[in-house]
Formats: C-alpha cells, structure tokens, sequence
C-alpha cells in the first residue's frame, strides 16, 4: 500500500480530511513506537511506505516497551494530533486497521500480542474480517 493511499484510508475511516489523517496517523505511529519493543517497531516499520518509517523510528537508547494502558496511548495520541479523546479513539482504529490491510497478517498478529487487554476496543475492530471502523 503506497502513503497516499494508506492515508486516504485513515481519513475515509475516521470521517476527517486527508492533512488530519496525516496528523493523526502520526500520532497513532509515534505513541505506537512508545509502546513496542525496539525490534518489533523496526519490524512494522520496514513493511509501511516511506513516510510512514520516520514516526516508527525507534529511540536508539531503549529496546524495552513503555508499559502504559489503552487510555493513556488515547491520552497522548490526541495531545499529539491536538484532538479530543473521542476523535483520537475513532483515529486510532482507523489507523489499526489500515496498518492491517498494509502489512504481513502476521506482522499485525506479532503487534497485537504486545498490547494489553484494554487496548480490545481499539485493536479488535483491525481483526475483524472485512474491517470497517465501528461507530458509536
């Protein structure tokens, strides 16, 4: 899936414009890489396009994942996009499940056992044959 695509997806899915999917797709990545290992972000990282690698890019100094819940990956998503937590929510899951469609099934698989329980809500619609964002 080249960027341009992968974006239009995130926007289409989270119901914003193409440059806040950017924003938020940015987001997502760089909190994402707060929360994996060192390896398993550079694994996800090589299977994204270009400019999707730079927010993946791991801290050179630490291979141990941040350990932090489904709200605070929320939290700091949406400090980050500058957004509501709601919007953040709906963006994260869109994100997850364009990352699905982007990647090896088994790289997403390798990703979802790092998260904790609490992240059901956000990673589960990704699983879901034919995913689509759930809206509340």
């Amino acid at each position: 899936m080249n960027y341009d695509t992968f974006v239009d997806q995130v926007a289409r899915r989270a119901g914003t414009s193409w440059q806040r999917a950017v924003e938020l797709t940015r987001a997502t990545l760089e909190t994402l890489a707060e929360r994996l290992t060192g390896g398993e972000v550079l694994d996800l990282a090589v299977q994204l396009p270009e400019p999707l690698r730079l927010p993946l890019r791991p801290t050179p100094d630490i291979e141990a994942a941040e350990r932090f819940g489904a709200a605070e990956f929320v939290a700091r998503v949406a400090v980050r996009a500058g957004v509501q937590e709601p919007a953040a929510r709906d963006a994260i899951r869109a994100v997850f499940i364009t990352v699905r469609e982007a990647v090896s099934g088994g790289e997403f698989d390798e990703l979802v056992v790092q998260m904790p329980r609490d992240y059901r809500d956000m990673v589960e619609p990704a699983l879901a044959p034919g995913a689509t964002l759930r809206r509340r």
